[in-house]
């Protein structure tokens, strides 16, 4: 019907590769809701345009999606994920008296470690802009929920899911290190160069990018201060972003520490199945501190606790973490954690398999529903 209300997502990249992709899939069961790929001009190259002509790329933007949608209804809702996107939201909702902009808080990105000065202060504006005009904000932690309300400003919280990421029978955990690791990529497990009986020495792993982010100073000092440890690092590399620290390129030589690369997301979840423990080794930044590190809960999918420093987002699924400051206190909480992969904490797991994207998204479906979107499954 050409006056039916839709509920529009704009994502930020396409859908596979799209950071809440579960709970975006979720909502498209509706056939009133509407994933919007990211436009032919890249929501960023407005930044580097003059105010005036950035708003009126986005007017053009809007029109031509109208135009594509008339025939299934209008938009009621816009729901954006990105400061940025704030220019083609409000362009959509012009004409639309009644419709509502939703704003979902993934990252503090006006923090960004690849943004310029002059693109954050423009961010810090578009974000304040959107959030103030938002009919119902929403963020994956408590930390940036904390933000919005210091700010004066209401926002809920809706945590990410981890739906496609495998959960694996924990039958196998015992299988796998008894007879070595399953994954073509894996080395033998730590404790047997030292002398010690590879069941007790500790492996941790950590999943995502290593780069930026990553407090490379921790993980050396970590690795060096626990020798029996064997560490996996699943994810890309950025020598161009990383490449000059000393202590990236020290990791880079240990042979206790196995870098894979990026890896299929079944043969990360067996990896973290040879593991005691997951790892967040983040720097503590502004940007780093306030987002909810969504591997917390793929970790905890394996039955697996993760060692994080005391980052406030991640206190969000505290039930999951375990906090450290400094590679001393990390390595005293991964070394706690020794042999965990022989008794997974299926009380952990449980909780994990809980946290599906149909349950985080239950205020938007009841939100939808009262505005009359089609949300039939």
């Amino acid at each position: 019907m050409a006056d039916a209300p839709l509920c529009l997502l704009l994502l930020t990249r396409p859908l596979e590769s799209f950071i809440l992709h579960d709970q975006a899939v979720d909502l498209l069961r509706a056939p009133g809701v509407v994933a919007v790929e990211p436009p032919r001009i890249p929501y960023g190259a407005l930044l580097r345009l003059p105010g005036p002509l950035a708003d009126r790329v986005a007017a053009v933007q809007a029109r031509r999606l109208a135009r594509r949608l008339a025939a299934h209804g209008r938009p009621k809702v816009v729901v954006m994920f990105h400061a940025v996107q704030y220019r083609l939201a409000r362009a959509l909702l012009a004409d639309q008296p009644d419709g509502e902009l939703w704003y979902s808080r993934w990252d503090r990105y006006e923090e960004a470690y690849d943004a310029s000065p002059k693109q954050r202060a423009q961010l810090a504006e578009l974000h304040v802009r959107a959030a103030e005009r938002s009919a119902y904000t929403f963020a994956v932690s408590t930390e940036l929920v904390r933000l919005e309300e210091e700010a004066g400003r209401e926002a809920h919280l809706i945590p990410s899911a981890a739906d496609a990421f495998p959960a694996l029978d924990l039958g196998r955990a015992a299988a796998v290190t008894a007879n070595g690791p399953s994954s073509p990529t894996s080395v033998p497990l730590s404790g047997t160069e030292v002398g010690l009986d590879a069941d007790r020495a500790p492996v941790a792993i950590s999943l995502g990018h290593l780069g930026w982010r990553t407090d490379w100073a921790l993980l050396r000092g970590t690795v060096d201060a626990l020798p029996t440890l064997t560490l996996h690092l699943v994810g890309e590399w950025h020598a161009d972003e990383s490449g000059a620290d000393p202590d990236f390129v020290a990791l880079r030589a240990n042979p206790r520490v196995v870098w894979h690369g990026r890896l299929p997301d079944p043969e990360a979840a067996a990896l973290i199945l040879e593991a005691d423990v997951g790892l967040v080794p983040f720097t503590r930044t502004p940007f780093n501190d306030a987002g909810l590190p969504n591997r917390i809960l793929k970790y905890a999918r394996q039955g697996r606790r993760t060692v994080s420093p005391s980052l406030a987002g991640a206190r969000t699924w505290e039930r999951a973490v375990t906090f450290a400051d400094g590679p001393a206190a990390f390595a005293d909480a991964i070394a706690a954690h020794a042999g965990a992969r022989h008794a997974p904490d299926l009380e952990l797991r449980d909780w994990a398999l809980a946290q599906t994207a149909r349950s985080q998204n239950a205020p938007l479906w009841d939100r939808l529903k009262t505005l009359e979107v089609d949300v039939r499954a």
